[in-house]
């Protein structure tokens, strides 16, 4: 374990100030406002997923965790149309910049090809995985695929998600609280792995 601190220690440094950062938002008056700012922009371009604010926001006032859940589906699924139309109107100019700068070249053609075996899947399991969400949404929009089939499959896939997530928070969200504190960095390594996974396991979708 300290070998493997000592490489994710900036990683966990940086997850530090973010948690001090989110757990600054949530009990601010604008956290709901910032929540469906983080969960529209993660839906194409920001690479920070919404559950990490989420998470704070339950923690903070558990009596909220419909709300919140609410607010973080319509967030990310308004970004996901947002994502769409960047794709189908943008992509040479805006698209292609967000796809370079985090090297989701080769998924692009990939995600093409998933869409013409089952998009309605494709979506669903990247809304609900920690499959990077912005690959898929711009995706959706470059291959032209039914823009009902995004935002069908994108409500079920995050409400499902979010819903799950607060839903867990609201019940054991005082010993999740006291857990985050004693093994925040055992957390962020988790958290950094599973945001990794997310950019490989795309290449795994049947």
């Amino acid at each position: 374990m300290w070998l493997i601190r000592k490489i994710f220690m900036i990683p966990i440094r940086c997850f530090r100030l973010l948690y001090a950062w989110t757990v600054h938002w949530a009990k601010s008056p604008h956290a709901p406002l910032a929540l469906f700012g983080v969960a529209f922009i993660e839906s194409s371009f920001f690479p920070i997923p919404p559950d990490v604010l989420l998470i704070a926001m339950v923690v903070a006032a558990r009596k909220n965790w419909i709300r919140d859940a609410t607010i973080c589906t319509v967030g990310s699924v308004s970004g996901a149309l947002f994502g769409y139309f960047i794709g189908w109107g943008l992509y040479e100019s805006i698209g292609k910049i967000i796809v370079n700068t985090y090297k989701l070249g080769p998924m692009m053609d990939l995600v093409g090809r998933k869409y013409a075996e089952n998009a309605f899947l494709t979506v669903f399991t990247a809304a609900l995985t920690p499959i990077p969400y912005k690959v898929i949404t711009i995706a959706a929009g470059l291959f032209h695929i039914s823009i009902l089939t995004l935002i069908v499959a994108s409500v079920i896939g995050r409400a499902a998600r979010f819903f799950i997530v607060a839903g867990a928070l609201r019940i054991f969200g005082e010993r999740i609280e006291k857990s985050i504190e004693k093994y925040f960095d055992i957390f962020s390594i988790i958290f950094i792995l599973l945001l990794i996974a997310g950019f490989f396991a795309i290449k795994y979708l049947k």
